[in-house]
């Protein structure tokens, strides 16, 4: 093993110092470790797929912050279960390093923890022991989640054996220093916070003084000018309405203050739903416009009419009496907070008896499942859009610390949506929720926290048990007044021990509304129903804070339907789509923008995995419900196109589901009933389905060059192809494509073009079909959204031959790909050799009642060679393994793999592989009755080494759920 690892580790030296284009392993290949997370790449993700490799590791940094130790918890978690030591060295130089950092290293007993207290120990190196050799990452990264995600750093990974003169020199020069270093324990930490937080108390004296000096005048950021100047724009444009979508927490009322101030109204109103956000909102406009305009409150027995600028509340200036007090025509500009609620008929009373020069609506969450159209309130006027993860990026906002936990099990079975009360409260959930609170903890370790409970009952139970073991917290429910609200939030923000409280519980009364800057603990009890309510819940807590460092999030997961929303949350995405999902979580926190990252424990991870598997998310119901949600926000309905430009939800689902995206829209839209006849729907069907799914592009080039002209040449295709999408295209490819568009590759004819010379026409009949202007519309969206789409995996991913590394495909869509002249789907199974082709379909992961005939025993050796086994009654000499083992440049053997059958039909590819040569070894197989049965062995070599999102997610075990 060891000769094998020094060959390997020259060949990578070789190619890492000397030669860029010489062959050799990825993983030895000395590499430069940067933060860049548009390429989903960062020096945590380096570092926590080290520590999973690792027999042992050792880190010698300068400073190490509580943010820093949370974004490794979980992988520190996982390597005290699996019993790998290690050695922290840490520093105490300008008494930088947090006592709460050094607290959450204190946790794990299989982790020495040193600190160096005198000299000016600057030092950052991360070295990992591993069953053959060594990894040493050295560079500028301290033990900071910014140093690991975010700063401009630059660390050299590179790997080396034991007695390598690099590693016997780091490992003696770590050794001293350890030896020097004091030992961490409890009382260290008492003394040095004592330390800390007197010199933090000076760094903040010094900081206020700088502040002082420096201009205080509050300015809009990059993204409120942006808003601003499209505000102006739609006034210049005469418009009277819009509507500012905006994260909680992204400052939307300092924008509409700024907005006020740039239109300079003589009179102006803003609506909010409860009195303690209307005294904010005051605050906040103070600030902006100082004294230069006065300022009231109107809500309750409160009414300072006098003032230029009144803050109200909904439910006082509703009431006729009030309403009467002003003309229509009073308020010069009005905005209405939180306008997700204007459907409500008290808000409808004040919009229909106020007309100003200009209204302006806030949301965080304009989207409506009621039916009322916020959309059209604002006359579709959308001035800006600033979404959680675009305002993570512009750090908007607080970063924050998602931990998917596994809730309580009874009898190995997992809580669900239908548990018992008694067991959502009983003595062991409690404990084990207060378990994982403490263990992942906050940032300053004085933890201010907020509980989602599914019931009021619930909240009551549990703060009982909480407050019995020590913790204080109240409950705020629907029945709390204004005044316990805000005394039990001053409470929970207080720095007086004798009043502070530790956690709040709720339902669901503070998702919205409510500013609880300091806080920074969220747990989740509750089953996620809407990853809208989950936004929000996980908003209350990213408001920035001073001194606050980032948010702590526990979701406790069960064995939920809606877990698959978990990711959909997080992440922002909004395709709906399963493969991106569950690329989304094998990559984990690189695809999170900002510091923040996301962790699942394994059998939490599982369960989002198999909710993606199984849950309804594409059913019909939300379809359709998507659907009208983009006809409210447009105003019309909602073409294919228009799902992709407003980047909601991927829109071919529509023609999985209902066969042609025409199929959905006449179920909703009565004008365009029997509008198509039968024959006419059938083929915007095929088309949808077999041209324009975006596998391949040539078809869809072809029917919208002859949209536009009479004719096309092969020519004119090859290079109009070249241009815009891929490489040349063959003549194979080409008559591919006329066959797949007629259909005959399917073995059912329909005549869309014909071919002759060289030449392509349309055909009579389909241009017959043209003349009907719904036919052509329907056809033309779905073409465009088919290169629209395409083009987007042309950005994303990397072309081969036709496939997109890390896609997915049918065994159709290969037959087509590799041109072949028929649908040969129903006979592949795991492969079949045919015209210069072998496309190789691996289900991972096998099902435990497969036949053990077709048990095959394929998988990784690592990310850069592949293990697969033959069918069964084969030997080196048989017809197809002989075509493989020979194929050199004769064959292609294109690899596509699926996690396990619940992923359905579609396999992702992974690129072409190569028989390693003198690898073949004949073997046999057992059946179901114990026959042996012969089979062949054969070592792949990957031509790209596979990505570690994906590979990790691929090779990763089914947990035990």
């Amino acid at each position: 093993m060891l000769a094998t690892f020094a060959t390997d580790l020259s060949a990578s030296l070789y190619k890492g110092f000397i030669d860029a284009t010489a062959p050799a392993l990825d993983a030895l290949l000395p590499q430069l470790l940067v933060n860049d997370k548009a390429q989903g790449k960062t020096v945590l993700s380096a570092l926590e797929l080290e520590l999973h490799q690792c027999e042992e590791f050792w880190f010698s940094v300068a400073f190490a912050t509580s943010s820093g130790v949370i974004t490794l918890l979980n992988t520190l978690q996982v390597l005290r279960q699996k019993g790998v030591r290690g050695r922290i060295l840490v520093s105490q130089y300008n008494d930088f390093t947090q006592p709460e950092a050094l607290r959450k290293l204190l946790q794990f007993e299989n982790i020495t923890l040193k600190i160096a207290t005198t000299g000016s120990f600057h030092a950052k190196g991360y070295l990992f022991k591993k069953p053959v050799g060594y990894t040493l990452f050295i560079g500028s990264s301290n033990l900071t989640s910014s140093a690991l995600q975010l700063n401009k750093e630059w660390n050299l990974q590179v790997s080396a054996t034991a007695d390598s003169h690099l590693m016997l020199d780091v490992l003696s020069t770590f050794e001293q220093a350890f030896d020097e270093a004091t030992a961490v324990d409890d009382a260290f930490i008492a003394r040095y916070e004592q330390t800390y937080r007197a010199q933090a108390s000076l760094r903040g004296k010094l900081n206020q003084k700088l502040a002082a000096l420096s201009d205080q005048t509050i300015v809009p950021n990059t993204m409120q000018r942006e808003a601003l100047a499209n505000l102006a724009a739609l006034r210049t444009a005469h418009k009277n309405k819009a509507l500012l979508i905006s994260a909680t927490g992204t400052g939307k009322t300092y924008l509409s203050a700024f907005d006020v101030q740039q239109v300079n109204p003589t009179k102006f109103l803003f609506i909010v739903h409860r009195a303690t956000i209307a005294k904010a909102a005051m605050k906040t406009f103070q600030q902006v416009f100082g004294t230069s305009r006065t300022m009231g409150l109107y809500s309750g027995a409160t009414r300072e009419l006098a003032a230029d600028f009144l803050f109200c509340t909904v439910q006082t200036m509703a009431l006729p009496q009030h309403l009467s007090a002003f003309g229509a025509e009073h308020f010069d500009y009005i905005v209405i907070d939180e306008t997700h609620r204007s459907g409500a008929a008290s808000y409808q009373t004040i919009l229909d008896h106020f007309k100003p020069r200009f209204l302006l609506g806030m949301t965080a969450t304009p989207e409506r499942t009621d039916g009322f159209d916020i959309f059209q309130q604002f006359d579709y006027n959308i001035a800006y859009e600033i979404r959680l993860q675009r305002a993570l990026e512009e750090q908007m906002l607080c970063p924050f610390h998602y931990f998917g936990v596994t809730d309580v099990s009874v009898d190995n079975k997992l809580i669900d949506e239908d548990a018992a009360f008694s067991l959502l409260v009983a003595e062991e959930r409690v404990n084990h929720i207060l378990e994982r609170a403490a263990f992942h903890g906050s940032d300053s370790g004085c933890i201010r926290g907020l509980i989602f409970c599914r019931t009021v009952d619930e909240c009551h139970a549990l703060s009982e048990a909480f407050n019995m073991r020590g913790r204080r917290t109240l409950v705020l429910s629907g029945a709390s007044s204004e005044a316990d609200r805000a005394s039990a939030i001053a409470r929970l923000e207080s720095e007086d021990t004798a009043v502070k409280l530790d956690y709040l519980f709720t339902v669901d009364i503070l998702n919205e509304g409510i500013d609880i800057p300091g806080l920074n603990q969220i747990i989740m009890l509750r089953p996620t129903q809407s990853a809208i309510v989950f936004v929000q819940q996980l908003g209350r807590g990213l408001r920035k804070a001073p001194g606050k460092q980032y948010l702590t999030v526990l979701d406790f997961i069960g064995n939920y339907r809606n877990n698959y929303l978990v990711p959909i949350a997080l992440f922002g995405d909004t395709s709906y789509n399963r493969d991106t999902l569950r690329k989304l979580m094998a990559a984990g926190s690189s695809m999170v923008p900002g510091e923040s990252t996301v962790n699942f424990d394994a059998i939490a991870k599982q369960k989002i995995y198999d909710a993606i598997d199984s849950a309804s998310i594409n059913g019909r119901r939300d379809l359709i419900k998507e659907y009208n949600l983009l006809k409210f926000r447009l105003g019309h309905p909602p073409m294919m196109m228009d799902f992709f430009t407003q980047g909601a939800r991927n829109a071919f689902q529509y023609v999985q589901h209902f066969g042609s995206y025409f199929n959905c829209a006449v179920l909703q839209e009565t004008s365009l009933q029997g509008s198509l006849s039968a024959s006419a729907s059938k083929l915007l069907e095929l088309i949808s389905e077999n041209v324009a799914n975006t596998k391949r592009i040539e078809e869809v080039i072809i029917l919208e060059l002859l949209l536009h002209q009479q004719s096309v040449s092969f020519e004119q295709v090859q290079t109009y192809v070249s241009q815009h999408c891929s490489p040349a295209v063959s003549t194979a490819t080409l008559a591919s494509c006329v066959s797949n568009l007629n259909f005959t590759f399917r073995r059912r004819p329909e005549a869309v073009v014909t071919e002759q010379t060289g030449l392509l026409r349309l055909a009579p009949a389909f241009l017959t079909l043209l003349d009907n202007p719904v036919f052509k519309t329907f056809l033309e969206d779905a073409l465009q959204f088919a290169r629209a789409r395409y083009a987007q995996y042309c950005a994303q991913s990397t072309f081969v031959k036709g496939f997109f590394l890390y896609q997915k495909y049918s065994r159709r869509d290969v037959c087509r790909i590799l041109n072949w002249d028929k649908d040969e789907s129903a006979t592949v199974y795991g492969y079949k050799v045919k015209d210069g082709a072998c496309p190789l379909f691996v289900n991972y992961h096998k099902a435990e009642d497969i036949a053990q005939s077709t048990n095959y025993e394929d998988s990784f050796l690592n990310n850069h060679e592949f293990k697969w086994m033959s069918k069964s009654n084969r030997r080196k000499t048989s017809a197809d393994v002989k075509a493989i083992l020979e194929s050199g440049h004769h064959l292609r053997l294109p690899l596509f793999i699926k996690k396990h059958n619940g992923e359905g039909d579609d396999h992702y590819y992974m690129g072409d592989v190569a028989p390693q040569p003198n690898t073949a070894e004949e073997d046999t197989i057992s059946t179901d009755t114990g026959e042996l049965k012969p089979v062949v062995k054969i070592r792949f070599t990957m031509q790209y080494p596979v990505e570690q999102s994906i590979f990790t997610y691929l090779t990763a075990p089914q947990a035990d759920s």
